[in-house]
C-alpha cells in the first residue's frame, strides 16, 4: 500500500510546502492539496516549491475540476510542472464542489468531466488532442507524462472512472461503502474492456492518531460535512434508496444547509447533523493499532493508497507515528538476508 497527506493551501504558503517536506521525511509517497481558489492559494504555484524542495514524492489536487480553468490550461500547468521537475505530478478530477458554488456555479456534469480527464491527459502526455474543432498539442511537452485519476461517488461518475480513470478516488473510508464503489468501478472497466488491475485505487479521509476519541471526533466532523455536499447531490438526483448505499445516503436527512467559508475546517458550525458513528465509519482514528488494522481492512478490498487529510491540530505527530509505526506495517517486508 502506499500513503499520501492531503493539506489545505491555507497562508502562509511556506507552512504546505513545510509539512510537504516533512511528509517526505517521514516517508510518504504523495502529497495532495485541496484545490478552491477563492477558499485557499493557488495550489499550482505552491506545487512548484514543493517538487523543488523535495525529491521523491508525487504531488497534485484532491480534487481539481474542469470548470474553473479551461482544460487546456490545466494541462499547462502539469506538463510545465512535469519538464521542470521530472514527471513527479499526478491530475485528480472530479465534478466540482466549493470551487464552482463559491462562484455561483455547478458541478461540471458527468460529460464534461470525461471529456475533460480525456483532453487533459493527452495533452500533458505530450500528444495531440481534438479540443473545440481544432487539433491542439504542446510544441514545447517532450518528456511530460501525467496519470488522471477520478474521484466519484454516484452510479454515472463511478462508471466514467472506470472507463477513463487512471486511478479512482474515493473520499471517505468506510470499508463497506470502498468495496461497494471500487467493485463498481472495476466492474465499468472490464464493460468497456479496459483491464480493472490497471486502474489504482485511492481513498482518501482524515486521519488522527490519539486516543482521545471525543475530540478526534470533532476534529475530523467537517469531513461528513463535506462528503455530504456531494450526497446531498446524489440523492437529489438518485432518491436515498437504489443504486446508492444507504450507509452513505441515510445520515444526511438531517442536514439543514452548508457554510463555504468553513469548508474542511475543524470546528465547522454547519456538520452538527453528522452523527459519531459516521466519523468513525468515514475517517481513520485512534490508536496506531487502530489505524493499521483499518487499513489493513481496507487494503484487502483493494485500495492501493491511503491518503490521509491533516486538517487538524495534531498533523506533526500524526506524520511521526505514521511513519515510525503505521506505514511501515503496511509496507512489503524484504529481509536483507535468507
Amino acid at each position: 500500500m502506499e500513503f499520501g497527506v492531503v493539506l489545505q493551501t491555507n497562508p502562509p504558503a511556506w507552512r504546505t510546502v513545510q509539512l510537504a517536506e516533512l511528509s517526505e521525511a517521514h516517508g510518504f509517497d504523495y502529497v495532495w492539496t485541496f484545490d478552491s481558489h477563492l477558499l485557499w492559494q493557488e495550489p499550482y504555484v505552491i506545487y512548484s516549491q514543493i517538487l523543488a524542495r523535495t525529491n521523491r514524492v508525487m504531488v497534485g489536487p484532491m480534487v481539481t475540476n474542469p470548470a474553473t480553468r479551461d482544460w487546456t490550461v490545466t494541462a499547462s500547468l502539469f506538463a510545465t510542472l512535469n519538464e521542470m521537475f521530472g514527471n513527479r505530478t499526478v491530475c485528480g478530477i472530479g465534478r466540482g464542489d466549493s470551487a464552482v458554488r463559491v462562484t455561483n456555479g455547478r458541478p461540471a456534469t458527468v460529460r464534461e468531466m470525461r471529456d475533460a480527464t480525456h483532453v487533459i491527459r493527452e495533452l500533458a502526455n505530450c500528444r495531440p488532442v481534438a479540443y473545440k474543432g481544432s487539433t491542439l498539442q504542446f510544441p514545447w511537452a517532450r518528456t511530460s507524462t501525467l496519470e488522471v485519476w477520478v474521484a466519484a461517488y454516484g452510479p454515472m461518475a463511478l462508471r466514467a472512472a472506470g472507463e477513463v480513470g487512471d486511478g479512482y478516488i474515493l473520499q471517505l473510508a468506510d470499508l463497506d461503502i470502498a468495496a461497494w464503489m471500487i467493485n463498481s468501478v472495476r466492474t465499468a472497466a472490464s464493460n468497456a474492456g479496459r483491464d480493472p488491475d490497471a486502474i489504482t485505487f485511492c481513498v482518501a479521509a482524515p486521519m488522527y492518531v490519539g486516543d482521545d476519541w471525543a475530540h478526534m471526533r470533532d476534529q475530523c466532523r467537517w469531513f461528513g460535512g463535506m462528503v455530504g455536499n456531494h450526497v446531498a447531490d446524489i440523492v437529489a438526483k438518485y432518491g436515498d434508496t437504489g443504486d446508492v448505499p444507504q450507509a452513505l445516503t441515510n445520515y444526511i436527512k438531517g442536514r439543514e444547509g452548508y457554510d463555504y467559508n468553513q469548508h474542511g475546517q475543524a470546528g465547522n458550525l454547519h456538520t452538527a447533523f453528522v452523527p459519531d458513528e459516521i466519523v468513525d465509519r468515514f475517517c481513520v482514528l485512534g490508536t496506531a493499532d487502530d489505524h493499521i488494522a483499518k487499513l489493513k481492512q481496507l487494503k484487502d478490498v483493494g485500495v492501493d493508497q491511503f491518503a490521509g487529510y491533516l486538517q487538524h491540530d495534531n498533523k506533526e505527530e500524526t506524520l511521526r507515528v505514521y511513519g515510525e509505526t503505521i506505514m511501515p506495517a503496511l509496507r512489503e517486508h524484504l529481509t536483507a538476508k535468507t
